[in-house]
């Protein structure tokens, strides 16, 4: 795993984990790299010190390798459990929300702009990090 400082193209900074140099090349050229403040996918690298390991940064490290393998276990629960809907996602859980089909557990894609509107409606729904491609055990027939 490899760690990025990242700024958008308005200026927002946050850090990301990547599996490699290649991963974070590949998916920032896709515009799949978002800004967690904005939604820009307008992506550039931040000026990162190097890192030294003392034994704090150590601890630190392992909590971080912990948290990414409990987050690997949830994107693998949602997978294997919940209904990937696609591109979909959007329509799927407002037709949820209104009651006009039975509410389930659902998985796929939102823009930023409908990840947005979601919220504005009072439609609760988190996102599931990029890290894997989407490879769903069960479609919506």
């Amino acid at each position: 795993m490899i760690r990025y400082d990242l700024r958008c193209d308005n200026g927002d900074e946050f850090e990301a984990w990547f599996g490699s140099i290649a991963d974070y090349d590949k998916q920032a050229g896709a515009g799949l790299v978002e800004c967690p403040h904005c939604g820009s996918t307008q992506i550039e690298k931040a000026p990162m010190a190097p890192a030294v390991v003392t034994g704090r940064r150590k601890d630190a490290r392992q909590e971080r390798a912990v948290a990414m393998a409990l987050a690997s276990k949830v994107r693998e629960h949602i997978r294997e459990n919940f209904d990937y809907v696609g591109e979909k996602f959007a329509d799927e859980a407002r037709k949820m929300h209104a009651g006009e089909t039975e509410e389930r557990a659902i998985w796929g894609e939102a823009t930023p702009e409908q990840a947005e509107q979601l919220a504005e409606e009072g439609i609760a729904a988190a996102p599931m990090p990029p890290v894997l491609a989407p490879t769903p055990p069960r479609k919506l027939n």
